[in-house]
């Protein structure tokens, strides 16, 4: 929309182009009524403290205003957050966003004793609880997930000790954050205009989308060996971290960190092993992308460098917002009436915030409270890239929408593992109908290059960062020591072996490792190629059952989490226990491989 280089203002952007947030509160005097209440209830529940294992009423009480007073707290939060990022530099929702903030933390300081306080109550006589009072069974499955933890859950006062000891343990991710965003500072580099830049985290994949293979490769070397003077320090921190998930898992009487981690979806570890193993099986079909690459870039040797630059030379697609909702639209019919008439409403009646202005949150995201819809953020730019983005956000949105309207409050919310399911599947859907209609062959090559880089980068590249996850861990929990030395010999055999022989694996890859801020995060990382692969599997489905399939993944998307993350995917046509999920993905990988080949007329060693 906006074509100058200034940002407009707030003011300045159309109605049409804005979210309604007045459907969440009709002013700001409304979201003050709702922080009193919210007031209200904090004293109200901490005055049942201490009552859960008198009677099935009182349980159900503390139940029941549990779930209204997060309830409100959440739409409280939601529209102060939201309203600030319409433009941060509004002082009015910068200080309801800090008072929200805190408003919540004094909430979830007040609820705190509930899940300790049932589990306390002897299995007997919680059974005789919850057969006393009906209104129980509405919190049968919350009250058995709670009651799931219970082999791993200390006495009260080595529970006690552990909550101590949280601001410690949080400190390995801490260092590496300051770390990783405020002391390293890269050096300059010289951009294809022949113009000293500074390298930046920001800026280096950009500067690997060069065309410039100079460019790429001193970017390239310019940020590992910045790395590299910080190795052992960060090598200490990583171990640190990995120490602190063996030492939760060993106290909490886990068999393993990896079993530990899991334990909180109900994911069996074969999901984990069924990922790396499949991936592994199909490592010849990464290898057949890198020489296809190789050819298409003309190099005689293909460096790590070289993995991001665009295959195929840029071409103009430019889409406007309306094309692109446009687009979208048609792309998702195969999902049906419902969910189209549900997809228009979003596009029509105030859910999305479309264009960037001065203050603006930078990215996208879906986001909302469930007393009322979804909404979603977006920085629109005319191009390819900001059409997915905006399938994938209305995918967000549309699960919410379902599960909201279909889940009461107590299990609307759904988990991580199952969240880019339905945002991934918006984005295949799209692809499929962009490939299906497209004749140009220079956009056909540009948009095949785009989805195959989704396959590189989610599907091998998460699952090779899973792999070497499970493997550190392993190696603490056998006491081996992680040092830098050892770290980046296992991380360029990892490299070495997805990769293949047709690939450069230069030395200073050896310390990807030590810029990697998920692994922070333990056991994250394998939930997005589950994730993809499972959407990828569905979208098959979909195309090729039709309402059979549909029906199915409907009824996911009304789910919730009214049941755990696999069951609910199971419902819906993919078993994550299976390998079939993440070979039926790989064989679109495949497909698109061989539309490329053919494409640019070039001829790879054939796959198993």
């Amino acid at each position: 929309m906006n074509k100058n280089k200034t940002l407009p203002k707030r003011s300045e952007i159309p109605a049409e182009f804005k979210w309604r947030l007045e459907d969440i509160y009709p002013s700001d005097e409304a979201w003050e009524e709702d922080v009193k209440k919210v007031k209200e209830m904090i004293e109200q529940i901490k005055s049942k403290q201490g009552t859960l294992a008198q009677s099935g009423k009182h349980l159900l009480d503390a139940l029941v205003l549990q779930d209204e007073l997060t309830k409100t707290m959440d739409q409280v939060y939601v529209y102060a957050r939201m309203r600030r990022d319409e433009d941060n530099t509004n002082s009015t929702y910068q200080a309801l966003t800090d008072r929200a903030t805190s408003l919540s933390t004094q909430v979830y300081s007040a609820l705190s004793y509930i899940q300790p306080e049932i589990l306390a109550i002897d299995s007997e006589e919680l059974k005789k609880l919850q057969a006393s009072e009906p209104g129980l069974e509405h919190y049968r499955k919350l009250l058995e997930e709670i009651t799931r933890f219970k082999p791993h859950t200390l006495s009260a006062p080595e529970e006690a000790i552990l909550a101590q000891v949280g601001e410690l343990a949080s400190a390995p991710g801490k260092i590496f954050g300051m770390l990783n965003n405020a002391d390293i500072k890269f050096p300059m580099i010289t951009n294809e205009n022949g113009e000293e830049v500074e390298l930046t985290k920001g800026r280096y994949i950009q500067f690997l989308e060069s065309k410039d293979r100079r460019v790429r490769r001193e970017a390239f070397e310019a940020l590992y060996a910045t790395y590299g003077k910080h190795r052992n320090t960060i090598a200490a921190t990583l171990a640190s971290v990995v120490k602190r998930d063996v030492f939760y898992a060993r106290t909490r009487k886990y068999e393993s960190a990896l079993k530990a981690a899991l334990f909180a979806d109900n994911v069996d570890l074969s999901v984990y092993d069924n990922l790396i193993a499949t991936v592994r099986e199909h490592l010849p079909l990464m290898h057949r992308y890198v020489a296809l690459r190789k050819k298409m870039l003309g190099l005689d040797e293909l460096h790590m460098y070289d993995l991001y630059v665009p295959i195929v030379k840029e071409v103009e697609m430019e889409i406007p917002y309306e094309q692109a909702v446009a687009t979208i639209k048609e792309a998702l019919r195969p999902l049906g009436e419902d969910y189209g008439r549900v997809l228009e409403t979003g596009f029509t009646s105030g859910w999305i915030d479309v264009y960037e202005n001065e203050g603006k949150t930078s990215g996208a995201y879906s986001w909302g409270a469930y007393t009322t819809h979804p909404y979603v953020l977006m920085n629109y730019q005319d191009n390819v890239n900001n059409m997915f983005t905006l399938a994938h956000e209305m995918g967000h949105a549309l699960h919410s929408y379902y599960s909201n309207k279909n889940q009461p409050y107590t299990y609307a919310d759904y988990t991580i593992f199952v969240a880019e399911v339905a945002s991934t599947l918006n984005e295949a859907l799209l692809m499929h109908h962009l490939l299906k209609t497209t004749t140009d062959k220079a956009q056909r090559m540009y948009l095949i290059n785009y989805y195959m880089e989704q396959f590189r980068g989610t599907l091998f590249r998460q699952t090779m960062f899973a792999e070497f996850e499970k493997l550190i861990h392993a190696k603490v929990e056998q006491d081996e020591p992680l040092t830098a030395d050892r770290l980046s010999e296992w991380y360029r055999e990892l490299n070495v072996a997805y990769h293949g022989k047709e690939m450069v694996v230069d030395s200073q890859i050896d310390l990807e490792w030590a810029r990697i801020p998920h692994f922070y995060n333990n056991f994250y990382v394998y939930k997005y190629a589950t994730g993809f692969s499972a959407a990828t599997s569905l979208a098959k489905q979909i195309l090729e059952e039709g309402q059979p399939a549909v029906e199915r993944y409907l009824n996911f998307l009304k789910s919730g989490g009214s049941d755990y993350p696999l069951n609910l995917l199971k419902k819906a046509g993919v078993d994550m226990t299976s390998p079939e999920p993440i070979r039926e993905a790989l064989s679109v990988f495949r497909d698109l491989l061989e539309q490329m080949e053919e494409l640019a007329g070039i001829q790879t060693p054939s796959t198993p």
